[in-house]
């Protein structure tokens, strides 16, 4: 058992350390004084690691973005509830 925590122990320093590469390469990209306009799509595509990451953060993320939305819907008037029912149908015809 031992063994199992100290290779968790490694794969978190591993995963502490790729972290750190990427923000700091995020960081270094947002402190140039010379981009005027602030590119996530490059970030992502010039930070090795960062639109894995991303794509793998937003997935962990669906549950609470659907628990948030589930929650929300008790507030939206019964208009508004037809259109999002539209919005979904017609969502589910163009796939």
């Amino acid at each position: 058992m031992p063994k199992k925590t100290e290779e968790a122990k490694v794969q978190s320093s591993e995963d502490i350390n790729e972290l750190s590469r990427m923000l700091a390469a995020v960081l270094t990209y947002l402190s140039d004084d010379d981009i005027e306009v602030i590119d996530i799509e490059y970030l992502l595509d010039h930070t090795d690691g960062l639109r894995e990451w991303w794509e793998h953060f937003r997935e962990q993320n669906r549950k609470q973005i659907e628990e948030e939305i589930t929650q929300s819907l008790v507030d939206l008037s019964l208009e508004e509830l037809e259109r999002l029912r539209e919005q979904i149908n017609e969502k589910k015809s163009t796939t």
